[in-house]
């Protein structure tokens, strides 16, 4: 009977891991999200890790070798709790893949937003400033309320601009 396991993956080695397991028969599954990340001072939209340095592994403690895993490239460590390889509930691995777009991508759950919330604008010319939701122009646009020189100044922005503070 095989059980998922998860696996450290070096820093930013999540995928040079799986093809590298994966290559040596091994079953992956590396779960991923359109999250944002900064390149050259731009906040863009990328496919990431949803864990990040995490990746799950599909072995039987009966009849696979574990002994490569260790010294796969990209891999850091088998995650243990003493000396337990930590088993995943085969229900995680189901629930994450069943939410998984045509691409393989994890959708995350848009953010539902309501007048008066706290926002942080992520990009732009307002990056870094915070601000409160005024009224919701579309799906895509929002009017939000900047603090300016003591003052509140209406700003129509694009809702990819922003993000909810928590």
């Amino acid at each position: 009977m095989k059980s998922w396991y998860l696996i450290q993956a070096k820093p930013k080695s999540e995928k040079s891991a799986k093809e590298n397991l994966e290559r040596q028969g091994y079953v992956t599954y590396l779960p991923l999200i359109l999250g944002r990340t900064k390149r050259r001072g731009k906040t863009i939209k990328a496919i990431q890790p949803m864990f990040p340095r995490y990746l799950f592994i599909h072995l039987s403690d009966q009849t696979d070798d574990w002994g490569p895993i260790r010294s796969t490239l990209g891999v850091s460590n088998l995650v243990r709790f003493g000396i337990t390889p930590a088993k995943v509930p085969e229900a995680l691995i189901n629930s994450l893949k069943q939410n998984e777009n045509n691409l393989g991508i994890y959708e995350l759950p848009s953010k539902i937003l309501s007048h008066g919330d706290k926002l942080l604008i992520v990009e732009g010319p307002f990056e870094g400033y915070e601000a409160t939701l005024f009224s919701q122009k579309s799906d895509d646009r929002v009017i939000v309320l900047l603090k300016i020189a003591e003052k509140f100044v209406k700003v129509k922005l694009e809702k990819s601009l922003i993000e909810p503070l928590n």
